[in-house]
């Protein structure tokens, strides 16, 4: 087991950000001295959880997070704070609502069955202006600016640091480009352990939205700050590998040259239960009310939205909400930017266990063009239409809810449901002035 304390002396780090993910993907944290990290790394750093988004009340006592020593990050920006992870426990009881527990015990149940869950993100993001009115570079303006040279290198001084950093600490970064929006970006890193993943997706957002804050700008991981414009995406690829000490133990299960375009049957059946249970992930993958402005939205000043209006799976065809983009992986397009770094892992692990336990079949795969000639809903349903219809999917999928347990998913719905009443009343001054002469 890693030592914290040592690590911190190894490392030279005179402070600790002991850092935990609430419900609705906001990063808490306490700056802990390094001469308090022992006692931090036994008992924990205390938190009031009704001062976060947990499903508590002021009575409750104590929320402890326990440090993951394997988390350890220091920041590259500010080499003498380290940043880890950490789990919560509540009256001596690891809490069911914890989302990195929550994807650890996704990850046990699925090595106890012989797999591994590796994973990718694409974690796209807007560069705004200080006060995040709008995109922060006036001269970013064509009508299809993906993978602009030039707009890409005026933020050089941005996305150059932050692939060093990601070298710096081990992430294999290969690319960053300028996504299919004015003002938005993308930067890609090797893909890893689902909960590598997700710890890294955690601090990426942080880091972004940090380097960005010390150049006068603002970073969004908004599903649709702009009507107008395409909105962020997580595009999440996934792959299960044999478990340690399992048959196939560091191979990959999902590859398999006699399949369907060179993938297992293993593969098939956890595309399935992807399937069968979109609509309830929804609840995780789209969290928010602004999350159902990107999915089936009109088309973009670009050309299109590229994300998903329907259930469906294809090959290399990014208009459906699966992909197979080569014999190695399946391409999940349904998660949007504000996604929850550890309940996004969670569930689709959830719902994918699910469709190999019961060996669902994902039925044939549609190769169109779901832009331009959508299917009819009876071959690819559809989507829900906002956040209320998601929560409702999300209540009535017992599978699912039995997998994540009804602990964690009654203090999750029960949060979101109320951000959703709360939001769906807000009257915009658009809507106000349409309505004028009513």
């Amino acid at each position: 087991m890693t030592d914290l304390a040592s690590q911190a002396r190894e490392l030279q780090l005179k402070f600790l950000l002991i850092s935990f993910t609430d419900l609705f993907g906001i990063q808490r944290a306490k700056l802990v001295p390094a001469s308090a990290i022992p006692a931090m790394a036994r008992d924990g750093a205390g938190f009031a959880g009704f001062a976060a988004w947990l499903d508590l009340s002021p009575a409750d006592g104590d929320v402890m997070a326990i440090p993951d020593a394997a988390s350890l990050t220091p920041l590259p920006w500010q080499p003498e704070v380290g940043w880890v992870a950490a789990e919560l426990v509540l009256a001596g009881t690891p809490m069911a609502q914890c989302p990195r527990r929550l994807l650890r015990t996704q990850l046990e149940r699925a090595a106890s069955l012989g797999y591994e869950l590796r994973s990718g993100v694409e974690a796209e993001f807007f560069l705004l202006g200080a006060d995040g009115g709008g995109i922060a570079d006036p001269a970013d303006h064509q009508e299809k600016p993906c993978y602009d040279q030039l707009a890409l290198m005026r933020r050089y001084g941005l996305i150059g640091p932050l692939l060093e950093a990601m070298e710096q600490l081990g992430w294999g970064p290969y690319q960053a480009d300028h996504e299919d929006a004015n003002g938005q970006f993308e930067v890609n890193w090797t893909f890893a352990h689902a909960l590598t993943t997700a710890d890294r997706h955690a601090f990426f957002k942080v880091m972004v939205k940090t380097l960005a804050e010390q150049q006068g700008l603002k970073a969004s991981f908004m599903a649709k700050p702009f009507a107008e414009r395409t909105g962020n995406g997580c595009h999440t690829h996934l792959s299960l590998w044999g478990a340690a000490g399992a048959a196939g133990a560091g191979t990959n299960l999902f590859h398999d040259p006699a399949g369907e375009l060179g993938l297992s049957a293993l593969a098939y059946h956890f595309l399935a239960g992807l399937l069968e249970h979109a609509p309830a992930l929804c609840a995780l993958t789209n969290p928010t009310v602004n999350s159902y402005r990107r999915l089936a939205a009109p088309p973009t000043t670009s050309g299109a939205t590229w994300s998903p209006a329907g259930i469906s799976y294809s090959g290399n065809n990014r208009t459906h909400m699966l992909r197979i983009p080569d014999d190695q992986r399946l391409e999940l397009r349904l998660p949007d930017g504000s996604a929850h770094p550890y309940l996004l892992q969670a569930g689709i692990l959830a719902a994918g266990l699910d469709g190999i336990e019961r060996q669902l079949q994902p039925g044939p795969r549609r190769d169109n063009d779901n832009y331009a000639a959508p299917l009819a809903p009876d071959i690819c349903p559809r989507l829900p239409a906002d956040l209320g219809e998601a929560l409702d999917a999300f209540d009535g999928d017992s599978r699912l809810r039995a997998a994540l347990g009804e602990e964690f998913c009654q203090a999750y719905g029960r949060l979101r449901r109320r951000q959703w009443l709360r939001d769906r009343g807000d009257i915009s001054d658009a809507e106000r002035l349409a309505c004028l002469d009513c």
